[in-house]
């Protein structure tokens, strides 16, 4: 019966889309991924990401050292990299037309205006627990308490699908079951199991 489905969660970031942090960005300023992550601020991100401070502030705060950059740049380096993850547009279709109810519950900030203007997610799911609009990050507790308390069911009744496992241990440990992300085949086979697909 359909009140009995799960409602689907899905992180965005490399589980729907393409996640530009580990190979573009670094590129963009010459570094190394490990190289930025030594000389980034240690906690602008995660402000960014809640919703703390703005784009402008971020990008202020970015290194620890308060090395500037070419912030157009680099926006155009983000934005262009942003691309669904392989087979996951169609396998999210496809939840969507068998009439699953599908919402974004993803750490990231303000830029995810970016990716539904390039791609459109919302024909699929609502963007309704990105932590710049909750202030929540996962795996924080009340990340999942909230999400499956503003559809109205309990934490049982939710799936998270997600690419972190400290993310889906999170969920886990709140009560929300969680399938760990790796590419659209795998994840097929598991929804497969489940009856869901």
């Amino acid at each position: 019966m359909a009140a009995e489905r799960s409602v689907l969660f899905f992180d965005v970031m490399d589980t729907l889309v393409y996640n530009p942090f580990f190979k573009e960005i670094p590129a963009f300023f010459g570094l190394t991924h490990e190289q930025l992550l030594d000389l980034k601020d240690p906690t602008a991100w995660e402000e960014f990401e809640r919703g703390e401070i703005t784009e402008a502030e971020y990008f202020r705060r970015c290194f620890a050292d308060g090395a500037q950059f070419d912030h157009a740049g680099f926006r155009a380096c983000v934005d262009g990299a942003y691309r669904w993850v392989t087979g996951m547009e169609e396998q999210i279709s496809e939840l969507h037309a068998r009439g699953y109810e599908m919402h974004a519950l993803s750490n990231y900030p303000e830029w995810y205006r970016v990716i539904e203007n390039k791609l459109r997610l919302s024909r699929y799911l609502e963007w309704s627990f990105v932590s710049c609009k909750t202030g929540i990050r996962k795996p924080s507790c009340q990340a999942y308490v909230n999400a499956a308390s503003c559809v109205a069911r309990p934490l049982e009744a939710c799936l998270l699908i997600d690419d972190s496992l400290e993310n889906c241990a999170g969920a886990q440990a709140a009560g929300m079951p969680a399938i760990p992300f790796r590419e659209a085949v795998a994840l097929r086979r598991e929804l497969v199991q489940r009856g869901i697909l």
